[in-house]
């Protein structure tokens, strides 16, 4: 049940759950779709803050997703939490980047809400 691969010199594997003959070598594949979202998007705002002189201090960001009951089970939405640290940082210009990325340059993010809902969610802690 163990799958590896290897992508511009580095390698993953997935795995399944004992319990259905896998030896939990790896993460399932449907968790890579979070990471897939949350790198993506990540990658997009911090070099849109960047271009709007925002400065942060670090970007923490976490996705959820509801998976069906039914299958083929899979993911039906999906919330996005972005957690800025920094001090001062101006709330306007999260929502544009974070907004950006969503609406016009992540492309993980325009695949996925072909099909299901993607919120977003923004926090942030003041140094």
């Amino acid at each position: 049940m163990a799958f590896g691969f290897e992508e511009e010199g580095f390698n993953y594997t997935f795995d399944a759950a004992p319990e259905v003959g896998g030896e939990n070598k790896g993460p399932r594949p449907k968790v890579f779709m979070m990471y897939a979202l949350a790198g993506c998007t990540g990658m997009d705002v911090v070099s849109i803050l960047k271009k709007m002189r925002v400065e942060i201090e670090d970007l923490d960001i976490s996705v959820n997703g509801n998976i069906t009951e039914e299958h083929p089970k899979q993911f039906d939405r999906m919330h996005v939490v972005f957690t800025f640290t920094g001090k001062d940082l101006p709330m306007e210009k999260l929502k544009k980047a974070v907004s950006l990325s969503e609406e016009k340059y992540c492309g993980v993010s325009a695949v996925y809400k072909k099909v299901m809902p993607i919120t977003t969610e923004i926090v942030v802690i003041e140094k």
